[in-house]
């Protein structure tokens, strides 16, 4: 019986998987999958989260909720079970489906017991329990609802929205305590090198919104966090147009929609459609790519967040430009930084490759 249980098992979670790549799939053609989708910076959360618990979904469940919100034109980013609407003093309405999600649960809770084998309650009378891990994980199965499936809810609030200058100061945060070094320089190329742990970056000044500049910023160190003295993903300095590539961009990509979300700057994906194509190829080859994906970009936005809240190295430019920012508009402050960082670049130049830089650039202008 256990085999056939397992077996079962196995079945429904694959069978899980495959619808939900194949929804991505069809929202990946029509250009609406949610890390293709650009997203514009507001107020409101669009990473699922729980309705009474507040907590966001995680990886792939918060991945296939966003799909399923988009499929059904939900506008609310809160899910819940039929018990937790109940529990709030709401209801699904009838004839309301739900949406299947899995997990995997690691780790469970057992009731004490004593040494004489009774169980152990605490001074109210209630069970004491521990945690202890699996042998084995375990998959488990949960049925939720949009928060527009569901009546009797309080309106949706907005999450206070933090001025401008306070989420860029947040970013720059990020990026001044990842330990990667940033190079600007005139084009419209962003990447990551592995090899030399750098990221090379248009001008600030050729964006057209600040935001767009954080965004693209938190894509590429979305990469950055793949180097072996970091995450150490597999893919990661795969060649351009590989398989391993687009599995990489789609766990960068991923992250950056989550980052967005938490610091409130938006989603810019157009410079990432020209994969498309190969996200496609992959989920269609193997479903369950698009978990191990979600699951990975989790990692990178958990490891970017803490970069956050980390304190800056008194001293460091980072102190002097927040210093003012809110008098000054810190996107200025940043761009300033960004002059005086491309003219400690040049002084440092040899003299030779200084005089045949100034001649490339003398004969462009002819």
């Amino acid at each position: 019986m256990r085999g056939i249980r397992t077996a079962t098992r196995l079945t429904v979670a694959n069978d899980y998987a495959q619808t939900v790549a194949a929804s991505i799939v069809r929202q990946l053609e029509q250009g609406t999958a949610p890390w293709v989708k650009p997203w514009e910076p507001s107020g409101h959360r669009f990473i699922p989260y729980n309705a009474v618990t507040g907590k966001d979904y995680q990886g792939g469940n918060a991945v296939w909720l966003m799909v399923t919100a988009e499929d059904k034109r939900y506008g609310d980013a809160r899910w819940m079970t039929y018990k937790q609407a109940q529990s709030v003093d709401a209801q699904v309405m009838r004839g309301e489906r739900g949406t299947l999600i899995q997990y995997i649960k690691k780790f469970d809770r057992e009731p004490v017991h004593d040494e004489q084998g009774r169980l152990v309650k605490d001074a109210e009378g209630k069970l004491v329990y521990r945690v202890v891990e699996l042998d084995r994980p375990r998959v488990f199965s949960a049925v939720v609802f949009n928060a527009d499936q569901v009546s009797g809810l309080p309106k949706i609030e907005a999450r206070p929205t933090m001025p401008e200058w306070e989420r860029h100061q947040a970013a720059e945060r990020i990026m001044d305590n990842a330990g990667v070094q940033i190079t600007y320089k005139p084009g419209d190329r962003a990447y990551y090198v592995v090899s030399e742990d750098r990221i090379t970056m248009p001008e600030r000044a050729q964006f057209k919104m600040p935001d767009g500049f954080y965004a693209t910023s938190l894509h590429e160190l979305g990469h950055a966090t793949g180097h072996p003295s970091r995450l150490n993903r597999p893919d990661l300095g795969a060649p351009f147009g590989s398989e391993s590539y687009a599995r990489e961009e789609l766990r960068a990509e991923i992250a950056s929609l989550m980052m967005a979300d938490r610091l409130g700057i938006g989603h810019d994906p157009s410079q990432h459609a020209a994969y498309v194509g190969n996200w496609i190829k992959a989920l269609q080859q193997e479903p369950r790519e698009i978990f191990r994906a979600a699951s990975d970009a989790e990692k990178i936005a958990g490891y970017l967040t803490t970069l956050q809240h980390q304190k800056a190295v008194q001293g460091t430019a980072a102190d002097a430009r927040q210093a003012d920012a809110p008098e000054r508009g810190y996107w200025q402050k940043a761009i300033e930084s960004g002059r005086q960082i491309q003219a400690k670049e040049a002084a440092a130049r040899p003299e030779a490759e200084r005089q045949a830089h100034e001649g490339r650039r003398a004969g462009a202008s002819r």
